[in-house]
């Protein structure tokens, strides 16, 4: 079929247009950036370095890291500038806050004002957390004869379900450590417990794994403080009477200094009296002293212990009031 001259004339006109507009798209993208993603180094159990490859082509651009457990991905780094440069450049970016003994997927993006390029998918496993030990002793100190729990956390890859042993070495920590009772078997968290009776001296404790990897806990030194009961002649006196203080110290310590202490209005405790244990039993030593008391407060007697088989203690605070004639 022939056209009229004006309708072919509208038709190259209309064909020109087109292919023009089909060129624009190619134009607009032909300077956006190029991308490849690289691999992860500095791989730690909580952070590593993404890497890869960035060309700007030209056009100021810059560039950030998509990461997660997935390739859904769902963090992502700053946004660092490349340049506007026109050959390949490296692409570096650290996280952290990763979990250890886990995939991560990380791609690299770049973008600049002529479009958005994004890279490939690759994935790497950070490195296994160490196991590690914390240990405690509570209380600490703890009283002759009474019981305390060492307790703590195994931390690391593979925590849930170890074997720990429990190590002692008592005063004066010269026989080096040995087990003592039973191994437990740490919990979903690590966990673990170890309750022990009837404690008598100072000891160092530590935790052991049985199997695996060899991990000690740091050493935990369990003071024993003295047993140390009081009794006073009378609570309620004039001024300038004499009070007696007496009591009973387990175990026994022949030798041993007291001292009669008041709590002054700062808030210290002030010596105002004091002497030896002497006498008494196998298990126990007596202490007596006889006080001139002159102002109403708070008196207690602290009995210093220096063999290094137990530590120093005081005994109940005993509240004396004096009346004035």
């Amino acid at each position: 079929m022939r056209f009229p001259q004006n309708t072919r004339r509208a038709l190259r006109g209309t064909t020109a247009l087109l292919g023009a507009l089909a060129i624009l798209p190619a134009a607009a993208h032909a300077a956006a950036p190029t991308v490849a993603t690289g691999g992860a180094t500095k791989i730690s159990p909580q952070s590593a370095t993404l890497n890869g490859t960035v060309n700007p082509r030209s056009k100021d651009t810059a560039y950030f890291f998509q990461y997660g457990p997935t390739v859904a991905y769902g963090a992502q780094t700053p946004d660092i500038g490349a340049g506007a440069g026109t050959v390949n450049a490296a692409a570096a970016a650290d996280v952290i806050g990763l979990s250890p003994a886990t995939t991560y997927h990380f791609r690299l993006v770049a973008r600049n004002a002529d479009g958005t390029t994004t890279g490939g998918d690759r994935s790497f496993k950070t490195a296994n957390q160490p196991l590690g030990f914390t240990l405690e002793a509570s209380p600490n100190p703890v009283l002759f004869g009474a019981g305390v729990t060492l307790q703590g956390v195994l931390s690391g890859t593979g925590n849930a379900g170890r074997q720990v042993a429990l190590q002692q070495s008592p005063f004066p920590y010269a026989t080096g450590f040995v087990t003592v009772g039973n191994p437990q078997v740490t919990g979903s968290s690590g966990a673990f417990s170890f309750p022990l009776l009837g404690v008598t001296t100072n000891t160092q404790y530590r935790t052991i794994t049985t199997a695996g990897p060899s991990v000690a806990s740091a050493i935990v030194t369990l003071g024993v403080a003295v047993q140390v009961t009081t009794r006073v002649s009378t609570h309620r006196l004039h001024a300038g009477h004499l009070v007696r203080f007496s009591g009973i110290v387990r175990p026994a310590k022949v030798g041993a200094l007291f001292a009669i202490q008041k709590l002054n209005g700062a808030g210290a405790w002030v010596t105002v009296s004091g002497g030896v244990a002497r006498g008494g039993g196998g298990t126990f030593t007596r202490f007596a002293k006889r006080v001139r008391v002159r102002r109403s407060g708070s008196y207690r007697v602290y009995v210093g212990v220096a063999d290094g088989m137990q530590v120093s203690n005081t005994g109940p605070v005993e509240l004396i009031k004096v009346r004035r004639r």
